[in-house]
């Protein structure tokens, strides 16, 4: 591998909003969202990702504008199962990847909370979504790819006669750490996504994804994410650390992060290891920093990587060591971090990557 393999994905909200920038004004500030993906596309990102929540302006339709306002950042769709036909989730997939000119990939997030899939009106447990996704991604990939007419029935799923005249190759980014879900991403993920964990944490996941992935003949890749806090001194960046802490807790984010009271700790497996892999300290590692873990509760990513760029390109470099090849990074200064990642972090990350590569090259002959 060398640095060409290394993926940078960011993220792209329909208005500026993060633990330390309360939402203010409409759900979706189109002029923001045009901002913002010129932003990444300046700043050398090569993908970007538009969430998922069952509160949220749909992921799709604002994937689409974003992707109309940008002519080679390529998008990362959350997608959550179970509320569209996976013929029709497909064949709108499909539809834009053929518009963007091949910018599409799907972020498969099955759902961990049972509160928030009760907005939608799901009441299935975690396994029995897990084992619904895994139906409706069979029958996603076979609308894409079957050049006749195919026939499926499952549990959850039957169709008769599918077919689209819409074909696509789009890849599938998958999340979520239960045994349930690692089962359906061995199966299925084009790349496994997990939060920012400590190193020790990553290898041990990224070997239960790979020993599942290989029942299948699969060789997946990995994401990892991480909120970098960048400042051109060490001190400075930890003191801008803490600042961001400060303000978090000043500003309650410890509630369920879209502004709704109540703080109870999210029960999906993810938030688990957030949670405990924060108890072993603040600071682990060369500069992981999981302070605004314990103060969300790990209810999502919130772990820091924190130093000078070349420190937080060095740590990211580490990872790549174990095997991950994507980081999605966004800071809690959404735009303004955007653009300071493409000046520094990313080019250095890539430089780094490379010499590692090498090296190892010329260790090997």
């Amino acid at each position: 591998m060398g640095a060409q393999d290394i993926e940078f994905i960011g993220y792209i909200n329909t208005r500026e909003f993060s633990e330390i920038h309360p939402p203010v004004g409409p759900a979706i500030d189109p002029a923001y969202v045009r901002t913002v993906a010129n932003a990444h596309e300046a700043a050398g990102f090569d993908r970007a990702l538009v969430a998922f929540h069952s509160t949220t302006p749909d992921s799709i339709i604002v994937a689409t504008y974003a992707a109309a306002a940008t002519s080679r950042l390529n998008l990362m769709i959350a997608h959550r199962p179970g509320f569209a036909a996976p013929t029709v989730a497909a064949r709108q997939l499909a539809t834009l990847d053929q518009f963007s000119g091949g910018r599409v990939a799907v972020h498969i997030i099955t759902g961990g909370d049972d509160k928030e899939q009760a907005q939608d009106g799901d009441f299935l447990t975690k396994d029995e979504r897990y084992a619904r996704t895994s139906e409706y991604l069979d029958i996603v990939r076979q609308e894409w790819t079957s050049a006749k007419p195919f026939d499926y029935a499952g549990r959850f799923y039957t169709v008769k006669g599918a077919s689209s005249v819409v074909r696509a190759d789009i890849p599938v980014y998958f999340g979520g750490a239960s045994e349930a879900a690692i089962a359906v991403a061995g199966k299925h993920a084009d790349v496994y996504a997990l939060w920012g964990e400590s190193r020790a944490q990553v290898a041990e996941i990224i070997g239960r994804v790979r020993a599942a992935a290989r029942e299948h003949g699969r060789q997946p890749r990995f994401s990892l994410s991480f909120r970098p806090i960048l400042a051109e001194t060490e001190e400075k960046a930890w003191a801008r650390a803490e600042a961001i802490y400060e303000k978090g807790l000043a500003l309650d984010v410890g509630n369920d992060g879209k502004g709704n009271a109540g703080k109870a700790e999210a029960s999906n497996v993810g938030s688990q290891r957030l949670r405990a892999m924060a108890a072993q300290g603040d600071r682990l590692d060369k500069c992981l920093w999981t302070k605004m873990a314990t103060l969300t509760g790990g209810r999502w990513n919130s772990t820091a990587l924190v130093g000078t760029p070349a420190q937080v390109a060095d740590t990211l470099a580490d990872y790549y060591d174990l095997g991950v090849t994507t980081f999605l990074i966004r800071g809690y200064d959404p735009l303004e971090d955007a653009l300071d990642y493409g000046r520094a972090l990313i080019p250095l990350t890539r430089k780094l990557v490379a010499e590692r590569a090498a090296a190892l090259g010329v260790a090997a002959e």
